[in-house]
């Protein structure tokens, strides 16, 4: 089995905030990390060179042999927007999405915001909730 590129590093997150060069969007990350923090009820673990995740499950792929531990949820400062990553997708959750203010989805998982004064934060916090709870509901989550 290929090993994935996506591994786990030693970088302190708010070491690689801190490595923002937007200042606005640093102090919106900053945010988020206490946010996820608090809501996913996960310790941080910074993986690659840009993504905080919070809590992982394993996935076993049903087309091969192939598992591993993968996140819950993330977010990364990418250099057009922050990016939030919404596990199981996107398709239980349009209700809350149509509530959550400015922004755009993948067709997956990734939830993309110029900032976070463009959103619900409270909408937010109860996406990563319910989306966190049916990972646990489903998955074997650590």
């Amino acid at each position: 089995m290929a090993e994935l590129k996506t591994q786990v590093t030693n970088v302190n997150p708010i070491d690689f905030l801190n490595s923002v060069e937007d200042e606005a969007k640093k102090q919106d990350c900053i945010e988020l990390l206490k946010i996820f923090n608090e809501t996913t009820g996960y310790k941080w673990e910074m993986w690659w060179d840009s993504i905080i995740w919070f809590g992982s499950y394993h996935y076993k792929s049903e087309r091969s042999t192939q598992e591993w531990d993968w996140p819950i949820t993330w977010f990364s400062p990418r250099k057009q927007n922050i990016t939030i990553y919404i596990m199981p997708w996107f398709s239980n959750y349009n209700h809350i999405l149509e509530k959550i203010g400015k922004h755009k989805i993948s067709k997956w998982s990734c939830l993309y915001i110029k900032q976070i004064s463009d959103i619900d934060l409270n909408i937010l916090k109860e996406l990563i909730e319910v989306s966190v709870a049916d990972m646990k509901k489903n998955y074997i989550t650590k």
